[in-house]
């Protein structure tokens, strides 16, 4: 089912080893430019635009753009009990994970009487998507909300599509996450529309006509004097962050500037690199169980062992075939973006997984953990064969929002940063001033700048 890339015998520079490297033929630039109409819409025509495209792109038009606070009351109320025991364990250990991010303030000493201070500060409000396509990933919630708490953020807003068998409100187990978080702001729709809405925001005004609905305001981004209505109206907020398909992506990177943004976090990819040490049956589960995200999804296999990837293969055709899912499954696995790559040696395999930079990398091979610390690109690893990537999806108390496409590269998953600001408080007494007021004023000179330095030195003689 999986096609085999032979690296073996081959010094590739690693741009050589991206090309040659399994992955879709996924154009940002051309969703980017499919979504720019979206944005605009919903930028001059507010809720209208997002009901109608609720319509669209969900096959329903939700009763209003705000979930009203009762259906999330009722969604928890509903909630099987033994899943509202897993996502409170979920919730339990993500925010155990995530404080240990939130960093430290420090003071610096640089001379008497100067001292540079970093603080931390929550960005004021934010935007968190989730996802609600093939599946309503509920721990998408958990993952998006938990950090973003931990970090401090006073205004948080959801976003996740409405669905039709939901009565044009979000899946009732992502509302129901919602409330056991306490995020009582919650907005039925989804895709680029739902980044837009974050971004720009929507003001709604009561004035008896052509509502989102049909019967309850006019819809707009401006306002013209009348009184807001808080069901079909969203603020706009400071940063926008969550998982979502190639839209959702395209979306995020369009809106870049007007809002920040956590990653271009797409459709899901799981890479592992493994040697003869691995249990075929474990690796194949763990390349399903990202396959079954998406017919978009990536698996791919590194491994300097014929025998392993053989074994594999066969692993795989066993298990798809019993998976709920196989179809879609069948699909990733077979399209460009999953394969077996075959390495020289461990070595070798290293340089291919650091080139692919995959959003999830499993290491199983022989001395996991100290392979692990080789790696340089990956948006998460798990060690060794007790640490499959579904356990980061749920419960690990890690994030699973995480960089795709190659772009760990050079991007973080999401975590409480995303969520706070570095500002740098910068303290000096006339003592301190003065001691580098020559420095100062001969740079300033030494870039034709002189007033910077006459700030300094006026300082200097009103001192005097």
């Amino acid at each position: 089912m999986l096609r085999t890339i032979d690296l073996r015998g081959r010094t590739l520079t690693p741009a050589e080893l991206r090309e040659a490297l399994p992955r879709a033929e996924v154009n940002i630039d051309v969703a980017t430019e499919r979504v720019r109409p979206i944005l605009h819409r919903v930028r001059h025509e507010g809720a209208q635009a997002l009901a109608d495209l609720a319509e669209t792109f969900d096959g329903v038009r939700p009763p209003s753009l705000r979930v009203p606070a009762e259906a999330l009351t009722q969604a928890l109320q509903a909630l099987d009990p033994t899943v509202r025991s897993a996502l409170e364990e979920a919730i339990r250990r993500a925010r155990l994970g995530h404080e240990a991010q939130v960093p430290k303030e420090a003071t610096t000493s640089l001379g008497p009487g100067a001292q540079v201070r970093q603080r931390w500060v929550p960005v004021q409000r934010v935007g968190l998507y989730v996802p609600g396509g093939l599946a309503a990933l509920v721990s998408s919630v958990v993952m998006n909300v938990v950090p973003a708490q931990v970090a401090g953020v006073g205004s948080l807003a959801v976003a996740s599509p409405p669905q039709k068998d939901n009565d044009g409100l979000p899946d009732a187990a992502i509302l129901a996450a919602c409330a056991l978080l306490g995020v009582d702001e919650v907005y039925a729709t989804g895709g680029a529309q739902a980044i837009g809405m974050f971004a720009y925001g929507v003001t709604t005004e009561i004035n008896g006509i052509n509502g989102i609905n049909g019967t309850n305001g006019t819809a707009g981004t401006g306002g013209t004097g009348g009184s807001v209505d808080p069901a079909n109206s969203c603020p706009p907020v400071d940063v926008v962050t969550g998982p979502g398909n190639i839209y959702v992506a395209a979306a995020k990177r369009a809106v870049l500037g007007v809002v920040g943004i956590d990653s271009e976090a797409g459709t899901t990819e799981i890479a592992v690199l493994a040697d003869e040490t691995a249990d075929p049956a474990f690796v194949a589960a763990d390349l399903i169980s990202q396959a079954e995200h998406d017919p978009a999804a990536g698996s791919v296999l590194v491994t300097d062992s014929p025998a392993l990837a053989e074994a594999v293969a066969a692993q795989i055709g066993l298990q798809a075939d019993e998976a709920k899912h196989a179809q879609r499954i069948r699909t990733a696995l077979t399209g460009a973006q999953s394969g077996i790559v075959l390495a020289d040696d461990l070595d070798h395999a290293i340089e291919v997984v650091d080139a692919y930079a995959a959003e999830h990398l499993e290491i199983q091979t022989a001395d996991a953990a100290a392979v692990a610390e080789r790696i340089q690109n990956a948006g998460a690893i798990f060690v060794g064969p007790h640490s499959p990537v579904p356990l980061g999806d749920y419960i690990a108390g890690s994030n699973h929002v995480l960089p795709t496409g190659g772009t760990a590269r050079y991007a973080s998953g999401l975590g409480v940063q995303a969520y706070l600001k570095s500002v740098q408080v910068i303290c000096y007494d006339a003592q301190g001033l003065d001691d580098v007021t020559d420095h100062l004023v001969t740079l300033a000179e030494s870039e034709d700048l002189p007033a910077h330095g006459r700030a300094a030195t006026l300082r200097r003689e009103r001192g005097r």
